[in-house]
């Protein structure tokens, strides 16, 4: 039977559009900026988001409870009647698989004829978002939820995550990179690559002078991690920090370079911005290796 419903974590950043056509079930996880706190169901404009950043607005974010993700999926369970498989943030980055996974324990019990399977994902952003539409394309092909959810789980360190920021502060803020990285590195624009490893915490990768160069880097590296992968990648996402020129820059030189030409971008969402900033780039696709 295939009979189950995908819910994931807002800080898949994956489009309201994208969401809703594929009833796709979305756990919240809060902002608060500018002493206001929203939330999927009650957003700030990202572009407002960002602009309140760039004025010097610092916001603080917070991982979904468990209490948050049983609502979610006690509600799917009870109104559809169907499974759910569960696609959450990165157990590096967040608690929040780990309150999903809590959450659906306590709710086997309760509703022993129905499965709920949680992946932590050890993947951000539309890193994320895009295992979530990996998922979503086994859904409509019929694929079961085990067997989607295996699939999931032996190929998700495959998806290769890599970005970089246009401003060291926020990073020295996550505590990232250390404030004398961050003020020398913005002195003589630096730019650093990161990326997101096996255990699903963002790691430097290299750095480079200047705001182009990073994002010719962020393409030079497919070159390396696409490996066997290179014919497989039917899309590639990115998200950006309200720097859509930025994005479509890394796309268009994607497309030269690999001849891909089916691409998702999307902003970075408030949760992950928040400690990335205006002018994060970031870039996801499957490859040999992270």
């Amino acid at each position: 039977m295939n009979n189950f419903i995908i819910t994931t974590d807002t800080t898949s950043d994956l489009p309201a559009d994208y969401v809703n056509e594929h009833h796709i079930g979305m756990l919240s996880l809060s902002y608060t900026i500018n002493d206001s706190t929203y939330t999927w169901e009650n957003p700030l404009p990202v572009k407002d988001f960002y602009d309140c950043m760039r004025e010097g607005s610092l916001p603080t974010t917070s991982q979904a409870n468990p209490s948050e993700a049983a609502a979610l999926f006690e509600k799917l369970l009870t109104e559809q009647n169907a499974d759910i498989l569960h696609i959450a943030f990165s157990s590096g980055l967040s608690g929040s698989y780990n309150s999903a996974r809590i959450a659906a324990s306590e709710l086997q019990e309760k509703y022993p004829d129905r499965r709920i399977i949680v992946i932590d994902s050890l993947c951000a952003s539309l890193g994320e978002g895009l295992l979530v539409h990996k998922a979503v394309t086994m859904q409509e092909q019929g694929h079961t939820l085990t067997e989607t959810a295996d699939w999931l789980e032996e190929n998700k360190l495959h998806l290769v995550h890599n970005f970089t920021v246009n401003d060291l502060f926020h990073l020295y803020r996550g505590g990232r990179v250390s404030k004398t990285a961050a003020f020398v590195g913005t002195m003589i624009s630096l730019k650093p690559i990161l990326h997101v490893d096996n255990e699903g915490h963002l790691i430097p990768l290299s750095k480079v002078r200047g705001r182009k160069k990073s994002l010719i880097a962020l393409v030079d590296a497919m070159e390396k991690q696409l490996g066997s992968w290179r014919d497989q990648n039917d899309v590639v996402f990115i998200s950006h920090g309200d720097c859509i020129e930025d994005a479509q820059f890394v796309a268009n030189r994607i497309k030269e370079q690999f001849g891909y030409d089916s691409f998702l971008i999307n902003y970075v969402g408030p949760t992950i911005g928040a400690h990335t900033g205006p002018g994060v780039v970031a870039l996801f696709y499957m490859g040999d290796y992270r």
